[in-house]
């Protein structure tokens, strides 16, 4: 009885992908975080436009937003900032920063932001940053 049970709930950890919102204008970025989440269940969304951004993610409600410290004219610290004021935090995705430096990281938790990644992104930081946001592929 215990194996119909697990390949049950196997079956529906497998049919829910995590979805997430990347907001990046620097195909580079994109192509390293796409790679990073290559294996698992996770429907990447791009966004090249900060400004949309909330509204975006308020339309979709992903379960992650992985945003560029430097993406348009916004910054990423601004669209943490903007999701953060306009959506209710039940509803909120979990958020992640991308950071060029590591002393960014005292700006990523300034303005709110769940986790963070210091570039180049390597797989194993990505994925542990998304923890929460993410199936439970590794159950």
């Amino acid at each position: 009885m215990g194996a119909v049970e697990n390949s049950a709930r196997r079956e529906a950890i497998v049919t829910h992908m995590a979805k997430v919102l990347l907001v990046a204008d620097a195909s580079w970025v994109a192509n390293e975080v796409k790679a990073a989440l290559s294996v698992g269940d996770w429907d990447i969304d791009e966004l090249s436009d900060p400004v949309q951004a909330t509204g975006v993610a308020q339309e979709t409600r992903p379960d992650a937003l992985i945003v560029d410290m430097q993406v348009g004219s916004m910054g990423g610290m601004a669209v943490i900032r903007g999701i953060r004021g306009e959506m209710d935090p039940t509803e909120r995705p979990r958020m992640v920063l991308l950071l060029d430096r590591s002393v960014d990281e005292f700006l990523a938790k300034r303005a709110g932001a769940d986790a963070f990644v210091n570039k180049p992104i390597t797989a194993s930081e990505l994925r542990k940053a998304l923890e929460g946001a993410s199936t439970d592929e590794e159950e």
